[in-house]
């Protein structure tokens, strides 16, 4: 027997949105998901996670959310992450900020933990090193979880690929997420560990991460500060999926995924 986790690349914006709700139960109809996680921390206009929208995600049907460096962005959504375990900030993020960096679910009456790290390289904030913030915590869960599944927001492959080698055999899987491009990576270590270095993104993949290039081109050839607007342009939904033998905790295959979504823009405007 064996448990399925879809994982989804980084939410972007309303057509990241709108490619859930069109696209997430074909997908996990098709995989047969138990679990669905998806990171979420750009989905309100691309930077953050309003409140309003996290429940709107978890109606369409992910069960975790989780977070990076910009998801205490939108106000509301940190008043709302103590009260909420199942979106996810940085577990290694220093432990008077708001929420839990992991939960712990049952599925076909296994213990299955996910957890929620972010980088040591890559963003402008202090936070617990992630590798040796791992020891303590798999120990820990460990005791009590039969599966442990880290999503690691990483500011470079070369940290996501050195976390993956150092919990080979410890956790499941690593899933890697932040560049919001689908790495063509996804394998089983030699220890029986899941590792893909980036999971992509839920929205435009003819954009400049989810957003309208035109204006991201302005602001680089300008150094001009200017909101980005999201692109409509060729909706995707993509991630991967982690199949796991529940009785060993060991990933069995990981397999991403690319799914097309006709997605119309509210404003006719297709970029």
């Amino acid at each position: 027997m064996s448990i399925k986790i879809l994982f989804l690349g980084e939410i972007v914006g309303r057509p990241g949105i709108q490619s859930v709700k069109l696209g997430l139960k074909a997908l996990k109809e098709k995989y047969g998901a138990d679990l669905v996680v998806a990171n979420a921390e750009g989905t309100t206009n691309g930077f953050g996670l309003g409140r309003q929208h996290s429940v709107q995600l978890f109606k369409m049907g992910i069960d975790i959310l989780t977070g990076g460096e910009k998801l205490f962005y939108k106000a509301d959504l940190v008043e709302v992450l103590p009260k909420n375990g199942n979106i996810l900030r940085p577990a290694n993020l220093p432990p008077t900020s708001p929420g839990k960096g992991y939960r712990i679910v049952t599925i076909k009456d296994k213990r299955v933990a996910v957890v929620n790290l972010i980088s040591s390289s890559g963003f402008k904030f202090s936070i617990q090193n992630p590798l040796s913030f791992m020891d303590y915590l798999t120990d820990n869960l460990k005791k009590d979880c039969d599966v442990i599944l880290v999503q690691f927001h990483s500011g470079t492959t070369a940290e996501s690929a050195t976390l993956a080698h150092y919990l080979d055999g410890k956790v499941s899987a690593v899933i890697g997420t932040h560049a919001k491009a689908l790495t063509a990576d996804a394998h089983i270590m030699e220890k029986s560990t899941a590792f893909i270095t980036d999971t992509g993104r839920c929205g435009s993949i003819m954009s400049a991460g989810g957003f309208n290039p035109e204006y991201e081109i302005r602001k680089l050839m300008t150094a001009l500060p200017e909101r980005s607007h999201e692109s409509w342009l060729m909706c995707e939904l993509q991630g991967a999926v982690v199949t796991v033998d529940e009785n060993t905790g060991k990933a069995t295959s990981i397999e991403a995924f690319r799914k097309s979504v006709d997605v119309k823009s509210p404003e006719g405007d297709v970029r």
